[in-house]
């Protein structure tokens, strides 16, 4: 998923794990006793997502890509 998201040529990685899309923070990576969580910016706010099995990370870049 990182792999992927660090191809997009509108997308750059300013820190590892920490993507911004033009001067906005747009996704970054959370760990935690429940897992590994993306927030991910839609509109004025984030959203936050499990990104702990295959499905999730689809769900993650599918969403990103309508962002």
């Amino acid at each position: 998923m990182l792999i992927e998201l660090r191809q997009w040529d509108d997308l750059r990685e300013k820190k590892r794990g920490v993507f911004y899309k033009k001067s906005i923070a747009f996704i970054h990576f959370h760990e935690d006793p429940a897992g590994i969580f993306a927030d991910l910016r839609c509109g004025s706010g984030w959203l936050r997502l499990p990104v702990n099995t295959a499905a999730d990370r689809r769900r993650l870049l599918r969403l990103a890509k309508e962002h």
